[in-house]
């Protein structure tokens, strides 16, 4: 606040606030901030007064700090209209601003009141702002608080303590005080003993009575004192009585068990046949009374149960209680020519009787009397509040549906301004055309429609509502939205995608039976890329299809037709994988998802193709070598060498004649080695075979080389022939 105050930053306050270490607070032009100290002393419920500065601020605020705690709390502030006290000053006490200054009074001064106290100070704040924060450490003298008293053996009764006869009992007192308190012991108002602890050795009968412990503060002369009964217990005499009684106008029964007697007062408790027709019980000392709510079964019977520590066993006694068996009967009678109403109204039997008396506007009644009542009233005085019905008070309609809540006028004297409706959200149904609720009155009735129906928005009670002059009624209506039945579970039977560009998958699935359902929601998602694939324009595809990287997005698609068990889902990236999952549902209900398939490759057809193209390949080339075939043997003169080595020839004419070979037909100058150069020296001697010539010998022969005989013989023999070379080189 103070920050908002002087448009500082609230973190630099808290922090300062934060920080009681010491001394002033003054803020000056240079922005420095000095704290201030001081402590105060009080005393419990009595009063303390804290200073805030000597002169009278602009603004303050007196704030608390709980010890062991950082929280400020307001406890009251003046920003210039006058103090304005918090609730946490009930807390502390009577809170109080000392007049003309910013001082507080707490008078009763409360134990938690002690801790720190900080008044926030703005001076001058039409110029230049000073705030000062005056730290307040307030102590609350205590003591002596209450004594508290410790009985050993530890045993209490509905009196107080208890012991047995014979037993050593030691009680010890203890307040809290400082400085620490003196401590003396009372028994039955006469002094006794001093000191925190008082021992009763073999206490008898006669040692019981009331034990006080007074504590004595000698600082703050102040004392306390506690009291408590000690008892040394017998058992009362005889057993429990029980008795029943009209309570609360007859309108209720009220069971009654004492068993006077006995110290301290035994132990009594209500049981009956019918476990919820028990009341309110109340235990008294030696008696027990229990109010039986409305609806008690007629002809129960209640025991009422004893026991006393000094019995080993329980006694009890036992009530049967009758209600009248049927509702009242009542009557209204017009008399003496319309002056007069007479209401009678009677309701016999029950034990004890029924009680009836008459209520009416503006006073008009007739007290309580038993079985029977009559009240006489002119008739011009026969006013009442309206009288609604519904024709049905519980609804139910599944939910997607459009429902009618009906309310009918059927008494209006003095006449009703507007029948309303309240949806339940208690709210008042105003446009007569909304999105959700249709609503259409006349001047004896009003329906509303809610539409649309939603099992948890619109469940619920919903109440019509008409008053007059004489007083207002409501009826409520309860509407019930009920689900439609879980559909049966769906299977995918087949996911597999319709071709190799893995763009769409064509997806099968059963149902368990072939009713109860409206539709499927059939989903996908997307898992992950294929190891190896890569897409630049993978992640703009998924936008474009609505998926999303996120595999745990599921995407519909709702299929309206219950006959469908196929479909194809298209548009999908072929890079990508994908699962998916079927669930029917029944209008607004849906089942439980099936499990999660992904698609499968198609089934290859590639074989036919492959042994039709073998078979034309293999066609073509036996036509192709036909066709080869075919030209080589029309063409064997031109390429003879071709068409011998493909078919071959007789062994006759496959011997080669060379008598005369093709290069024989030479000038015989040409024979002739030549020497080339002066002084050359003489090279090696190489033999060149000859190619043989297929065509017949020449009759024209050379002339044979030096050493060389000339051919004889067969003619179709075989001829060798060398040739040597001679090179001189310089």
């Amino acid at each position: 606040m103070v920050a908002k105050l002087l448009g500082l930053p609230s973190v630099f306050l808290l922090s300062s606030l934060l920080n009681f270490a010491t001394y002033a607070l003054k803020i000056n032009h240079t922005g420095e901030v000095v704290y201030q100290d001081a402590n105060a002393f009080g005393v419990l419920g009595k009063a303390v007064i804290l200073e805030c500065g000597s002169v009278i601020p602009d603004m303050y605020i007196w704030s608390f700090t709980k010890p062991g705690t950082d929280a400020i709390k307001a406890v009251l502030y003046d920003l210039g209209k006058g103090p304005k006290i918090q609730k946490l000053a009930m807390t502390l006490g009577d809170v109080q601003i000392i007049s003309k200054s910013a001082a507080i009074s707490i008078d009763k001064l409360s134990r938690a009141a002690q801790g720190l106290y900080t008044c926030q100070a703005i001076y001058d704040i039409e110029q230049e702002p000073k705030v000062y924060y005056y730290y307040v450490h307030l102590t609350v003298r205590i003591g002596p608080d209450v004594p508290q008293i410790d009985v050993t053996p530890y045993t209490m009764t509905e009196r107080g303590y208890s012991a047995l006869e014979r037993e050593t009992v030691s009680l010890m007192c203890q307040a809290q005080s400082n400085p620490p308190s003196d401590y003396v012991w009372f028994y039955n108002n006469s002094q006794m003993a001093a000191g925190q602890q008082y021992t009763i050795p073999r206490i008898l009968r006669m040692h019981t009575g009331n034990y006080a412990c007074l504590a004595l503060n000698t600082y703050l002369n102040t004392r306390s004192k506690k009291t408590i009964s000690l008892t040394v217990y017998y058992p009362p005499d005889g057993s429990p009585s029980c008795s029943v009684e009209p309570a609360l106008n007859h309108s209720s029964l009220r069971l009654s068990c004492s068993w006077p007697g006995g110290l301290p007062s035994p132990s009594l408790s209500w049981t009956g046949q019918d476990a919820e027709s028990l009341g309110q019980e109340t235990i008294l000392a030696n008696s027990a009374t229990l109010l039986l709510s409305a609806g008690t079964s007629n002809n129960t019977l209640f025991t009422c149960t004893g026991s006393h520590l000094a019995l080993k066993e329980t006694t009890s006694c036992s009530s049967r209680t009758y209600i009248p068996p049927a509702e009242p009967v009542c009557f209204a009678y017009v008399t003496r020519n319309n002056q007069y109403l007479m209401l009678s109204c009677s309701w016999s039997g029950g034990s004890p009787r029924a009680l009836l008396w008459w209520e009416g506007p503006q006073g008009q009644g007739r007290a309580g009397e038993e079985n029977s009542n009559i009240l006489v009233l002119r008739y011009g005085t026969a006013h009442k509040a309206p009288v609604l019905m519904t024709q049905r008070s519980v609804v139910s309609v599944y939910e997607g549906s459009d429902v009618q809540l009906t309310c009918i006028l059927r008494a209006n004297y003095p006449p009703v301004s507007q029948i309303s409706w309240f949806n339940n959200q208690r709210e008042e149904v105003w446009d007569t055309s909304s999105k959700k609720y249709l609503l259409q009155r006349m001047a004896a009735w009003a329906n509303l429609t809610v539409r649309d129906t939603d099992r948890t928005l619109d469940s619920g009670q919903y109440w019509c509502a008409a008053s007059n002059a004489v007083g207002g009624t409501e009826i409520p209506v309860t509407l019930l939205v009920k689900r439609y039945p879980m559909p049966p579970n769906a299977t995918l039977v087949s996911v597999v995608y319709s071709s190799r560009e893995r763009n769409k998958v064509e997806l099968e699935w059963s149902i368990e039976h072939d009713e109860g359902f409206t539709g499927f929601i059939l989903e996908r998602r997307w898992v992950s890329e294929r190891p190896g694939k890569r897409h630049s324009n993978n992640s703009k595809a998924k936008e474009e299809r609505g998926d999303s990287i996120d595999p745990s997005a599921w995407h519909r698609s709702i299929i309206q037709d219950p006959e469908m068990r196929t479909h194809t889902m298209e548009r999908l990236v072929p890079t990508s994988s994908y699962q998916f999952r079927i669930t029917a549902f029944n209008h607004r209900t849906t089942g439980h998802p099936s499990a999660t398939k992904s698609p499968a490759e198609p089934s290859s057809n590639m074989l036919p193709a492959v042994i039709g193209a073998a078979i034309g390949g293999m066609l073509f080339a036996a036509l192709l070598t036909m066709l080869l075939l075919i030209f080589i043997i029309r063409n064997r003169h031109n390429n003879p060498r071709l068409h011998d080595m493909l078919f071959g020839m007789s062994h006759g004419q496959s011997r080669e004649n060379i008598n005369i070979p093709e290069d024989e037909v030479v000038s015989r100058s040409d024979a002739v080695i030549e020497e080339i150069g002066a002084s050359a020296s003489p090279g090696p001697a190489m033999a060149i075979p000859r190619a043989a010539s297929p065509r017949p010998s020449s009759p024209v022969s050379a002339t044979p080389t030096t050493g060389q005989a000339p051919p004889t013989g067969d003619n179709n023999e075989p001829v060798n022939v060398t040739i040597t070379v001679k090179a001189t080189g310089s």
